[in-house]
């Protein structure tokens, strides 16, 4: 999509690499994020009005450090380096980087020397965020200190002449209690931004790109039911009105009711028709005897594109297939967006087969989730359906580690079900980010009654997050918990135990597989 204004970040393997593109996005600019190894014409061709150097894990002295091959400085527009980028400033320009005697991770205090351009309007002593090992002994010539903390003698200096400026610790971080200030002082007032990025900003554009795109021709959507594809649906409905045909695959991987509530809620709510297919019978046959998660991944994706490719040849106008895909997802899925590994495989992510005589428009792929929220309730979609929790593309194959069978895929629903309707029933659905059960591949013995069973154990996760890149275990009241459990073991056959996730992410991610 184009952007009149955006501030370009160059990643150099940070796990908060994406925090610092939403915090500038939540000023009201638009910002994106690319790779390090990124060529001077790209980066120039994309006209930034400010470039972010990430952190980063390496020391900029090490052999094989992260070093881009041309000179960021000289582009002509602000730069802003942040712990590793901070580094990078001074090992290219001049300064001395070296090795800590003193590490430093976790809050520490700021000491601001100068309250002008990047600290406008800040606390003189403020909590920021520390993640390093290296240091600045030496600063670059025609830099100056504009901040400090106890262990760190040089924690933030500038060049105005050169717009540069750096930082070591991470304003991007919650935990940097006036972060979010500072990455504004630098878009708006260094790099003169206007604060014009949001839902309806994005809406208008979408739709006038979406037009320009589509032409006469149409598009199939592919709806599952989740936020991000009926947003998509209700945003190319309303850039194309008719020309838009909503399909949804029954995989036989959803949860209970879930494909009959989503044709129900469209007809009500959207007065738009959706096509429903069953293809229980495809997605189970190819799924037989698998238990590799990233072959369940990739055999689900192949058999969706196979059917909407048979689907789409009954509306002669297909030309463009739909996808709710967001940032995140692409983030994980490639690792064109920095040094950082793939996570995992994304069945949305990658385009089209060949064979597939379609092209691809996603809306969202430079979105994150709350992001999408935010342009569905600018849409007009309930705030009830909006805050829904995110239901993987997968559906439940990815909630089932090992082999699936339909005996654990009925297990599973009904588990889920109680644990959800326990969720709504406790007032606590909008505090949770993603709640879902897991039947895991272990079998346990339990007393049922005069009894002895053998079967499964059900795990509970619940996360509180903000886009899914990162999030926290929620801590789930016990007296709930203990409702939960009792209901899965009394009410589903096939569960003796239930166990509760209390891992983050990172280290752990959001699903299971």
């Amino acid at each position: 999509m184009t952007h009149a204004e955006r501030i370009i970040i160059l990643d150099f393997g940070s796990q908060y690499t994406q925090l610092i593109a939403r915090k500038v996005r939540e000023v009201g600019v638009y910002a994106e994020i690319h790779p390090y190894s990124i060529s001077r014409q790209d980066l120039s061709d994309l006209s930034p009005r400010g470039i972010i150097l990430s952190g980063g894990p390496s020391s900029v002295y090490a052999e094989g450090a992260p070093i881009p091959d041309f000179d960021v400085f000289a582009m002509g527009v602000p730069v802003l380096g942040i712990c590793y980028g901070l580094q990078l400033i001074a090992h290219q320009l001049g300064g001395v980087v070296d090795k800590a005697a003193r590490r430093e991770f976790g809050r520490a205090m700021l000491e601001v020397d100068d309250k002008s351009d990047l600290f406008t309007g800040l606390s003189s002593t403020t909590q920021v965020w520390m993640s390093h090992g290296d240091h600045i002994t030496e600063i670059p010539p025609g830099f100056e200190r504009i901040a400090h903390t106890e262990n760190a003698g040089i924690c933030a200096i500038r060049d105005v002449q050169r717009k540069i400026w750096g930082v070591q610790f991470h304003p991007e971080v919650h935990h940097s209690t006036e972060g979010k200030s500072i990455l504004r002082n630098f878009v708006t007032q260094i790099c003169g931004c206007a604060t014009t990025w949001n839902a309806t900003s994005f809406i208008d554009a979408a739709v006038a790109e979406i037009r320009s795109k589509v032409g006469d021709g149409g598009v199939i959507c592919a709806l599952s039911g989740g936020v991000d594809s009926t947003v998509a649906a209700v945003l190319l409905h309303k850039a194309i009105g008719d020309k838009v045909h909503c399909i949804h695959i029954d995989s036989g991987l959803m949860r209970k009711g879930e494909s009959e509530n989503i044709i129900e809620m469209f007809k009500q709510h959207f007065s738009m028709t959706v096509d429903l297919v069953d293809g229980t019978e495809m997605f189970l046959s190819r799924l037989h005897d698998v238990d590799d998660p990233e072959r369940k991944r990739k055999i689900i994706g192949g058999a969706f594109i196979d059917l909407f490719d048979v689907e789409a040849k009954k509306f002669a106008d297909a030309k463009f297939l739909a996808q709710g895909t967001l940032y995140p997802d692409v983030i994980e899925s490639v690792s064109t967006k920095g040094p950082s590994q793939t996570i995992k495989t994304h069945h949305n992510v990658g385009g089209l087969p060949e064979k597939m005589n379609l092209k691809l428009i996603e809306p969202f792929r430079e979105l994150f989730k709350d992001e999408v929220r935010a342009v569905g309730r600018e849409l007009g979609i309930p705030d009830w359906f909006v805050e829904r929790h995110p239901f993987p593309g997968p559906g439940l194959a990815i909630r089932i580690p090992g082999a699936i069978t339909l005996e654990k895929l009925n297990i599973l629903r009904e588990a889920d079900e109680i644990y959800l309707e326990e969720i709504r029933n406790a007032g606590l659905y909008n505090e949770i980010w993603q709640a879902f059960a897991v039947l895991l591949p272990v079998r346990t013995v339990g007393v049922m009654g005069d009894e002895r069973t053998y079967e499964h154990v059900c795990g509970l996760r619940a996360v509180t997050s903000t886009d899914g890149m990162t999030a926290d275990w929620y801590h789930m009241p016990y007296d709930v918990l203990a409702r939960m459990s009792n209901r899965i073991i009394n009410e589903v056959r096939g569960i003796n135990r239930v166990v509760y996730d209390i891992s983050s992410k990172p280290p752990a991610t959001i699903e299971w597989e």
